[in-house]
Parts: structure tokens; sequence; C-alpha cells
């Protein structure tokens, strides 16, 4: 699956020293901050690539965030930590380039390094799928890794985006449209694997019909989501989604009109696959739209794959063999609307796998909790000009994954079916 899937860039982020002198007051509060940075790094070094096992990055992750709520969340009675607003982070996003935000905000941390964890997720996902014959035990991770991604965008979006005090919209990775077509789009790619499943094996032409029909529906809703930001923003990763929407509904009606014909309803079948080789036509010229479009991240050229090279013929020899019986056998009046698509799958929906932080490192203590002096913490400057931007940060230099060029030779055309 080379080149099938697009991706935007990882989020880069200032370095953090957390030197807080003064808020640290023993061994023990000394102890945190000096672990802190140290899992901070390691985790954003593992983040940038894809190579890395899950496990690997699932404890480092693990490792960070133990910590880090200890910035975030209450102890004891108290309406808010007082040290969550002990430290500046600074966060570009995927979409806007190299000029960060700022905040003296832990929980803005918590969301900008999750989005990253899950941008991993994704990204490993694609490396797998870029081999050049995947086994099934890595199929299966390229769904699950692209199921925990869906789930970390929505635990952001639906858990810590409200916490945020700062601005949250205009295409930043805390807009709640970014998250949502995040969320849209990891869920459509996992399905794709199932629905690749399903025509490899040959399953009921209805199932494989509903299959493709829920994922283009959820590539449109990722558009819908982004469809009110700026479109140079936003218009090459909206690309993406609607020539991914226009391609599996063409597939749907490809398929639909196998079961059509098996029911006898042959006129119907013609209608809905002249309707299928009409998307089809269309997913081509977005496909060019989508490569001539400007952008950031990794790029897909879905043109180029053999699932996506597949199914136009197939689609026109379905319907001239529709069209064939119809001629001979039927004489069925053609509709003049194509069937109306209302297909729900009844096998092999994909959901976000649930995600949440882990549970406080043991490091964090009550009493080490109140030894920490939050008054001796670094204050936002009040009289800073904030028309001011700050100064831009290098991106993150990504490892790139080589992709093999070779066609696969099973049935579907999809290396990970």
């Amino acid at each position: 699956m080379a080149y099938w899937f697009h991706r935007n860039p990882l989020k880069a982020t200032a370095v953090l020293t957390f030197e807080l002198r003064g808020v640290s007051t023993d061994e023990k509060t000394r102890r945190i901050f000096n672990e802190l940075r140290q899992t901070r790094n390691k985790l954003l070094e593992l983040l940038t690539d894809p190579n890395h096992e899950v496990v690997t990055v699932e404890k480092a992750t693990t490792d960070y965030f133990c910590l880090l709520m200890g910035l975030t969340q209450p102890f004891g009675d108290e309406g808010e930590n007082k040290l969550r607003k002990a430290i500046k982070f600074k966060w570009t996003n995927t979409l806007l380039g190299n000029t960060p935000m700022e905040q003296f905000d832990a929980v803005f941390e918590a969301a900008s390094m999750a989005i990253n964890v899950a941008l991993w997720y994704t990204k490993h996902a694609a490396k797998l799928a870029a081999k050049e014959e995947p086994d099934m035990e890595e199929a299966k991770e390229v769904h699950k890794c692209l199921r925990i991604a869906a789930g970390v965008f929505k635990f952001v979006k639906d858990d810590l985006i409200s916490r945020l005090s700062e601005n949250t919209e205009g295409a930043v990775d805390t807009d709640s449209r970014v998250l949502e077509a995040y969320v849209h789009q990891c869920t459509a790619e996992a399905q794709e694997v199932t629905l690749a499943r399903a025509v490899e094996m040959k399953h009921a032409s209805s199932l494989i019909a509903s299959l493709a029909f829920e994922t283009g529906q959820l590539y449109q809703k990722a558009d819908d989501a982004l469809n009110s930001l700026d479109d140079k923003v936003v218009g090459k990763w909206r690309k993406y989604c609607q020539l991914k929407c226009s391609f599996y509904t063409s597939y749907a009606h490809c398929y639909n009109g196998e079961t059509l014909l098996a029911q006898d309803k042959c006129g119907e079948a013609v209608r809905g696959l002249q309707e299928g080789v009409k998307l089809y036509g269309q997913a081509e010229k977005q496909c060019v739209e989508y490569a001539s479009a400007k952008g950031l991240g990794t790029f897909a050229r879905p043109a180029n794959h053999i699932f996506f090279r597949k199914a136009g013929p197939v689609l026109k020899r379905t319907l001239e063999k529709c069209d064939r019986e119809n001629g001979l056998i039927y004489h069925q009046k053609l509709p003049f609307d194509a069937p109306v698509l209302e297909l729900k799958a009844t096998y092999g929906l994909v959901a976000p796998e649930e995600f949440t932080f882990p549970t406080l490192s043991p490091l964090w203590t009550k009493d080490v909790y109140d030894k920490m002096n939050a008054k001796m913490a670094p204050k936002p400057d009040e009289n800073k000009d904030k028309s001011k931007k700050p100064e831009d940060l290098p991106p993150v230099k990504e490892k790139e994954t080589p992709m093999s060029e070779k066609d696969p030779s099973n049935f579907s055309g999809c290396v990970v079916s």
C-alpha cells in the first residue's frame, strides 16, 4: 500500500530543562523534574522514527505521562494543580508551519504530546503498509495502530481541549475540527484494511459494498470537519479525504451492482454501476488535484497504487456484464437516479480504541507535592507584546521510510489484506 496514506508532519517543540530553582526544594522534588526532562527527551526522540516497535513507544509514552500528570491533576481538594502553569511550553502545529504556540499550561503540553504520539502511530502503520509483502500479523498491527491513533485523537478532543484556557481555533492542532478530522481519517484507514480483507477473501458482495460505503462516509465526515477552515491551510488534506470518499463510494456501487444483479434488479444494477464509473473518474481527477495542491507532510499517490488501478477496469467489466444481461434477458428500464446507498455493514466496522492517561507515578506523593513551592515559578510576562510572534522552531527531522514500488500479487491489490 505504498503512497496510499496522507500524513501530516510531526509537531516540533522547544527543549525543556525543567530546571525550576526555588520550586523544587529537596532531592525528591528535584528527582521528579530530572525524570520529566529525561523521559520527555526520550519520547520525542523515539517519535521521529516510525520503525520503532509499538511496545517501545508505549513504554516511553507511559513513562512520561505518568510523571506529567503530577503537573495537571489536582491533589486532594484543591481546584487546580498549583504547578499546572509553572512551565512555559512551546509547540508548533502540524498545518501551520514552524511558528510555535507558547502557553504556561501543562495541559497544553499533555494535549500536544498526545497528538504527536497519535501521529507516530499513523506513521508506523503507514510504514508497515509500505512493505512489499506484509504478513498477517503486520496487517493486524496496521489495523490496531490506526485504531489507537483514532482513540488518542478522540481523547484529546473530548477530554483535554475543554480544559485549555487559550486559543483552540484556527487550524491549530487543538482545534476540535482538526481533531475530528484526524479521528475520522484514522478510523477510515483502519476500515480500509478490513475492506481489503473482505475483498481478498471474496466475501459477499453486499458486505463489501456496505463496508466500502461506510468507509467513504468516514472520509466525507473528515472532509466536512475541515470545511470551515482556511482552504490554503487544509486544502491538500481535504483533497485526500475527497478522493478517498469518491473512490470508496464508487467501490460500493460496484459491489452493490453485483448484489442487485443477483436479486434480478438488473436495471438498478446498471444505473448504480454507471454512477460508480462516474465517481471513479471523479476520483482520478481528484488524484491529480491532490498531487498539485500545496501542503505539508508525506503525500499519498493513490492513482499509482494497484488497488486503485484495478478498481476502474473491474467497474467497467461489471457494468458491461450487467448491461449485456439487461439487453438479453431482463429488458428493465434504467432508473433516472442512481440507487441510493443506504448500506449498513453488519460486520467489520471499526471504532477508535479507547485511550486514557496512565496512573500517576509513585514518585508523586502528597508530601512531595506539598514541598513544591509554586510561588517561585516563573510567571507569564503581562507586559509582553502579544502581537509579536515567537521565534520559529526547526521542523522535526523525521526518518524516512523506503516504500516498495512493486505491485502485490494478490487478488485485491492491497498488501495489507
